[in-house]
């Protein structure tokens, strides 16, 4: 059984490693002005790392794809001009697409770097997708609004063309990403399709009455608060079976603005299902939704691929994920028995944690923490610091390795 890719997002070139170490096939990542996510953190892709970066996700054994994806403007048109030279030089393996401008600068200029059409693009027929085939194209991100049994009629008629899924993460409430709710209600400052979302998708509302100035009322809906255009996240992982069968080549997660912990546990879940599923025909369904409560989420959903969503869909009451777990610490090196690594949040001694790694998980304790400077004894270690760990047990091999709390809560799905 021909396994598909697992595509996960690089949203920093730390995150494209540990997405990869994680069991990504591919990683997809955004350059400034033409990406769908205006990143501000951590060691982001630009043009001066961009060869670095695809450099190495290939030294890792997995593909990259740089996304420009936006609507583009004649300004933005000169600006990738000018771009053009730094991405043939960085060499990635595709190019994600959705306006034609970008299409014909993209394929006139750069022949050898093979492209896939954005999800932004809409794509919900087969007929589309040989259209973008007849211009070039080598896959296309369906649109998520199909369902299964849709996506398996448009690799029927259209066998040769790749198809890319995605399988999980946030949604949007327009239709595929096409929103201009960011771009009104911020007076154009955050523009959606420039990668500035504001998400007021995400906002708590209330009504004013336009001859009542200065009275707000609450909207309540069935008393779960008033996060009305609020999608819960997508999860599949329980329908790779359907989604492999259907002939789906490529299965995308979403979230290049998450976290590092998030790309790897969820990269880790989706690699496991994938490999359960097409090695031994089986997948373990509580395993997979246990796994993907640890991270981030606003509760799930499966959206339009199963049937059509309804009010069960939306996330009510919160706007931003909860994990039913928490990151806790980062393993760099060993140091006589001790981990030396970053806290991401504050643990005590004596708790009990979690540990993942690209091939373990085990709950162990924390034996010790001790100040790498002056190596006496701390009674936690604080967000932000770097201590010294001393685990009850480590994985066989610590680069790496991560820790969260153990069991789930803030459960959601």
């Amino acid at each position: 059984m021909k396994k598909p890719e697992l595509l996960l997002p690089g949203g920093s070139l730390e995150k494209c490693e540990y997405a990869v170490m994680y069991g990504a096939d591919a990683v997809y990542f955004g350059t400034v002005d033409f990406s769908l996510r205006s990143l501000r953190k951590g060691e982001i892709i630009t043009d001066e790392n961009m060869k670095a970066c695809v450099d190495l996700v290939h030294s890792l054994g997995a593909k990259a794809y740089l996304t420009l994806n936006i609507y583009s403007f004649n300004s933005d048109i000169e600006k990738l001009k000018q771009k053009i030279e730094i991405i043939r030089e960085a060499k990635p393996d595709g190019i994600l697409i959705s306006d034609f401008g970008v299409l014909s600068v993209v394929k006139n200029n750069l022949p050898e770097i093979d492209i896939h059409i954005s999800t932004q693009a809409n794509t919900l027929n087969s007929e589309a997708v040989k259209f973008w085939q007849d211009l070039g194209a080598t896959r296309v991100v369906l649109a998520r609004e199909l369902s299964i049994p849709e996506i398996a009629q448009i690799k029927k008629d259209v066998p040769e063309m790749e198809l890319e899924v995605f399988v999980h993460g946030s949604q949007c409430v327009s239709f595929s990403g096409r929103c201009l709710l960011s771009d009104y209600m911020t007076n154009g400052e955050r523009k959606a399709n420039k990668g500035g979302c504001a998400q007021p998708c995400r906002w708590s509302y209330k009504l004013l009455e336009e001859t009542r100035p200065n009275e707000y009322f609450e909207i309540e809906q069935n008393e779960r608060g008033t996060h009305i255009l609020s999608p819960k996240d997508l999860a599949l992982i329980n329908y790779i079976p359907q989604l492999i069968d259907a002939g789906v080549d490529s299965l995308k997660i979403e979230g290049r603005t998450k976290s590092l912990y998030y790309v790897s546990a969820a990269a880790r879940t989706y690699r496991k299902a994938i490999d359960e599923y097409t090695e031994t025909g089986k997948i373990n369904r509580e395993e997979n939704i246990s796994e993907l409560a640890k991270i981030g989420n606003r509760g799930y959903t499966t959206g339009f691929y199963i049937e059509k969503p309804d009010s069960d869909g939306y996330s009510y009451d919160i706007s931003k994920g909860l994990a039913g777990a928490d990151f806790l610490f980062m393993f760099e090196t060993e140091e006589n028995g001790y981990i030396k690594g970053l806290t991401k949040n504050k643990f005590f001694t004596g708790d009990s944690v979690e540990i993942i790694s690209p091939k373990e998980k085990f709950v162990t304790k924390v034996l010790q923490i001790k100040d790498p400077e002056t190596k006496e004894d701390k009674e936690f270690s604080n967000t932000n610091d770097v201590s010294l760990i001393k685990f009850e047990k480590i994985p066989a091999d610590i680069k790496y390795a991560l820790v969260r709390t153990v069991g789930i809560k803030n459960e959601r799905c």
